[in-house]
Parts: structure tokens; C-alpha cells; sequence
């Protein structure tokens, strides 16, 4: 076997090429972008695999879809708030089932490090009735996602790979296998499982419930669930999930006794293993990475007679944010070794802030100045590297809630007797987004003013292409039956300032639909380009 340092997301990706991938998909966001990066780095060589970034994460699992419906091993990928995008075809492809194995790669962010929430998506693959495959580190990452397309061809059926922010951007070695061949994809899916008119779909769903007893007797035999018991040790058992399986190792290795425990990373959860456990010891300690997923269903409503039952809804380990090895061990009763403090050395807070030369600045700059005679104004804002604009020196913004929408909330907004209704969003993000409720605003000629900002790539996420900037965005607005004499095109830098607050008053003054694209490369390309 050859031994290789690699990122978890780059452990998925190159295991999904071992696997005999025909094509990826994606939408990047963080902690889930370096999937789709390392895809496209290896695709350019000897490899001949589809890898593409997407405009949104439903049509990149929709593309998937038609991979896996052609009898080819296919891979989507995104961050937890892109499956929520996702969610329609997601779940009806657990209806459909797949044809060639269909993976579904899905990082979540506890501590929520680069997101608006820390949402735990082993709830989506429960609600989807699908396994969920969650590793504990880079070659469990590796080696599941190689049988995941397995498992997926053998129940026909997607599978769910969930990963957290610390082992998705965290190294190590790990050991790789020579790769198989792609699928030939010679049989079609059967059009009758893949139309879900009511008839089908009553069918098929049927046959996913059927299906619920192999996953579950797979979930207790699969080495990726792990039951040890300890019998000189009948008070405290474990159970543990996902990465927080290395800290409880480390921790428990400083025990007198090493307690009994169950390591979970398939789900359904194996029942059986679990009341193995129960049935050992006196008190159960559940230890996972995000929501307490299975710790509600230990508890159930009652909890166990007999039983002490402790994790996140106790307050033994924190609701919110990532684990560590000092919570697992504090929760372990274990003492924690205290830091070092340095009363003397205090660093000032340096929260995030635009590039130096950022065209978003001198649209905001523009914008506030435009504004400042309007005490009711509000600005919507969206999802992108200028939603730093809501904190010092710019404060330009007072909303940020999720893709797309500032113009969607723009349109309420200016429904509900908000003036000026101000929405701001990216190229990109209106590529994946705003232009189904721009559509929105043109049928209803809505009293607001949508400023694009137009910097030519998907700079927060690391520089990906846009789907919407330049020449072509301007005519998809068009397109959408805004007025050609309020579409206007501003250049952001400070020698046409007083320009472009003219033309943004102009607009603000209008009583209908306006929409202004602030157009200028990302300084970070820009220099990039530069240097080359």
C-alpha cells in the first residue's frame, strides 16, 4: 500500500477516484470546498473523471442524479447549509434509489467557524431513511468512502458521508488502495422507479422501508461500529461518535480502567451493539460532535430505568460548538491540565475585515453616503465576502440569513413599507440564488434597488468561478424584464465616488424596480494575476 498526507476532504476525493468515480459535483463552502479542488487539481492528468464546480448544491446533486441514473459512480459535495439547498432531490433520491453508486458528501461546521449555523446533518440522512457513514479520521474517511459507492450500488440506495471542520482541514498519513475501474454503465435506470408520479413513488417508498432491515442488520455488522467491553469495569460505558472517538482514546488512556464503549460511524445506529453496552454498566456517557443526535434516542423520553445517562442535554458536555480533548476529559473525570497564563500579554481583537483596495469598500462607501438622508432605510445583505460590511468602518448592512436572500427579504421588506428597500449580493451568490426572486420583484415592479456586486469570482470560498459576472450577468437581468433604463453598471474606486452616488441616489429615487451592478475584479485575482 502506498502511504499519503492528505486532508480529509482530499481522503474523500481521492478515495472516490479509487473507487472508479465517472463524475463530482459541487458548490464550494467551507469546510467542503478542498473536495472539489483536489478533484479538479487530480482530474487533469491521467484521470478521466467528470469534476466540476456548480451554480447551486440542488443542481450539482441533480447532475449527480443523472450520473448515477446512466449506471456511473457519482459524488456531490457541500457544506451542511448546502444540503439544505439540496434537500428536494436529496430526499427523493432515496425514492428513486441509484443506479450507479451516488455519494453524498456533506461537511458540517460545529462551532460554526464559516457559517451562519452548526446544523448536524445525521438528521437528513434519518429523515431520508439512507446510511450515514460518519469517520473518526483521515483513513476512515478513505476507507468509507470507497465502500460507501459499494454500499450504495448494493442497497440502491444514496449514501450520506458526514465530515466535521476539524477533520476535513486537519492532515495525516494515510494508506491508499490501487483503484478499480470505472462503471461501464451499459442499463439505464428503470424509468419506473425514477418517475416519481404518485403511483411509483408509493412504490418505491415502500420498498424503502422494506429496505430499513438490511441497513440496519449492515450497521451492526460493518467494522466501522466498534463495541469493546471491559468486564472488570461495570460503572461508566461510552458512547461515541465520529472524530470525538480520538479524544475519548486519548483520554481514556490516562483511566485507571478503560470503561466500556461503543464507537458509532454508520447509521442506522447498531441497535443491538448498543444494548450490549447498556446491559454492562450502570452509567452511559454519549460523547458526539454536534447536535445530541443519538443522545435523544438513548434517552427516549423516560431514559433507561436503572440507568444514569449523561452528554449534552445534562450539561456534561457543552449544546454548542466543537469538542475537545479537555471537554472529553473533564466529562471523563479526568483532571485538566491548566494553561499557561500570561497576564502581560493582552492582543487587541481583530475581528475579519475586507481586503485592503476591496471594490465591495467603495460600493459601501458609495452606498452609505447615498443613504444618509433616508433615516429609514435598510440595506439586505446576503451571503459572501461582503457581509463584512455590516461591522466597522462600513456598518452598510443590517441583514445576512442565508443565499439569496437580500433580494427575496428586499422585496418583503419593500412590501411592508421599508424605503429605501436596499438588497446587496454577490455575482456568484446571485448566480446560485437571486435571480428566482429578482424574477420576483420584476412581476411585481417592487419599490427597491438590488446592487450586484460584481467582482468576477467566488472570492470567500477561494477564488472559484462565478457562474454570473461580467457581459453575461448583465444580460441575464435584462432577461428577467428589468427596465433597460434602470439597469446600471457603476465602477467601484474612489476617483468616480461621487459618480456612483449620484447614480445610486437616482435609482433609490425611483419608485419601482432598479438594479445597479458594481463592477470590479477582486483585488485578491487582480493581484494574483499580476504575480503570474
Amino acid at each position: 500500500m502506498n502511504k499519503m498526507v492528505l486532508l480529509g476532504d482530499e481522503a474523500v476525493a481521492l478515495a472516490a477516484v479509487h473507487a472508479g468515480l465517472s463524475a463530482a459535483y459541487s458548490y464550494p463552502g467551507t469546510p467542503a470546498s478542498e473536495i472539489m479542488e483536489y478533484l479538479i487539481k487530480i482530474s487533469g492528468g491521467s484521470q478521466k473523471f467528470v469534476a466540476k464546480w456548480c451554480v447551486n448544491e440542488k443542481v450539482a446533486c441533480e447532475e449527480a442524479l443523472g450520473v448515477s441514473f446512466a449506471g456511473k459512480r457519482a459524488m456531490v459535495s457541500f457544506k451542511h447549509v448546502g444540503l439544505n439547498v439540496a434537500a428536494d432531490p436529496f430526499i427523493n433520491s432515496a425514492i428513486t434509489g441509484a443506479n450507479g453508486g451516488l455519494v453524498v458528501v456533506v461537511a458540517d461546521d460545529p462551532g460554526m467557524h464559516s457559517s451562519q449555523d452548526e446544523q448536524d446533518s445525521r438528521y437528513y440522512a434519518d429523515f431520508a431513511r439512507i446510511l450515514c457513514l460518519e469517520p473518526t479520521g483521515h483513513q476512515e474517511a478513505y476507507d468509507m468512502t470507497r465502500e460507501a459507492f459499494d454500499l450504495s450500488e448494493k442497497f440502491n440506495l444514496p449514501v450520506l458521508i458526514r465530515l466535521v471542520t476539524r477533520l476535513a482541514h486537519s492532515r495525516s498519513s494515510v494508506e491508499v488502495r490501487p483503484a478499480r475501474e470505472q462503471n461501464r454503465g451499459e442499463a439505464y435506470g428503470n424509468w419506473q422507479d425514477w418517475t416519481l408520479l404518485p403511483s411509483n413513488a408509493r412504490r418505491r417508498f415502500k420498498l424503502l422501508l422494506d429496505r430499513q432491515k438490511d441497513l440496519k442488520e449492515y450497521a451492526e455488522e460493518t467494522r466501522f461500529n466498534h463495541l469493546s467491553l471491559n468486564p472488570n469495569n461495570k460503572k461508566l460505558g461510552v458512547v461515541v461518535t465520529g472524530i470525538a472517538y480520538n479524544y475519548f482514546k486519548e483520554i481514556a488512556a490516562r483511566l485507571p480502567e478503560e470503561p466500556s464503549y461503543l464507537k458509532v460511524s454508520t447509521y442506522p445506529f447498531p441497535e443491538k451493539k448498543l444494548l450490549q453496552l447498556i446491559d454492562q454498566v450502570e452509567e452511559i456517557l454519549i460523547i458526539e460532535e454536534g447536535y445530541p443526535f443519538l443522545e435523544r434516542f438513548i434517552r427516549g423520553v423516560t431514559g433507561i430505568p436503572g440507568k444514569k445517562i449523561r452528554g449534552k442535554m445534562d450539561g456534561t458536555l457543552p449544546p454548542s460548538g466543537e469538542l475537545t480533548p479537555d471537554l472529553v476529559a473533564e466529562a471523563l473525570g479526568v483532571p485538566v491540565k491548566p494553561g499557561l497564563k500570561v497576564e502581560s500579554l493582552k492582543l487587541a481583537n481583530r475581528p475579519p475585515q475586507l481586503c485592503v483596495g476591496c471594490p465591495h469598500a467603495d460600493t459601501f462607501k458609495a452606498l452609505k453616503e447615498a443613504l444618509k438622508d433616508f433615516s429609514r432605510a435598510n440595506v439586505f445583505s446576503d451571503i459572501g465576502c461582503y457581509t463584512l460590511g455590516a461591522l466597522p468602518p462600513y456598518n452598510a448592512i443590517q441583514t445576512c440569513v442565508c443565499m439569496g436572500a437580500s433580494v427575496s427579504m428586499a422585496k418583503g421588506g419593500a412590501e411592508a413599507g421599508i424605503y429605501p428597500s436596499v438588497a446587496v449580493i454577490g455575482d456568484s451568490t446571485f448566480a446560485h440564488s437571486g435571480i428566482t426572486p429578482l424574477l420576483d420583484a420584476v412581476y411585481s415592479n417592487t419599490d427597491m434597488t438590488v446592487i450586484i456586486l460584481d467582482n468576477g469570482t467566488v472570492a470567500m470560498t477561494g477564488a472559484q468561478p462565478s457562474f454570473g459576472t461580467g457581459e453575461p450577468l448583465d444580460r441575464i437581468v435584462a432577461g428577467l424584464g428589468a427596465s433597460p433604463e434602470h439597469i446600471k453598471v457603476i465602477i467601484p474606486l474612489p476617483k468616480h465616488h461621487e459618480e456612483n452616488v449620484r447614480v445610486i441616489k437616482e435609482e433609490l429615487a425611483y419608485h419601482g424596480l432598479s438594479v445597479i451592478i458594481a463592477r470590479r475584479e477582486c483585488i485578491q485575482i487582480l493581484g494574483a494575476k499580476k504575480r503570474s
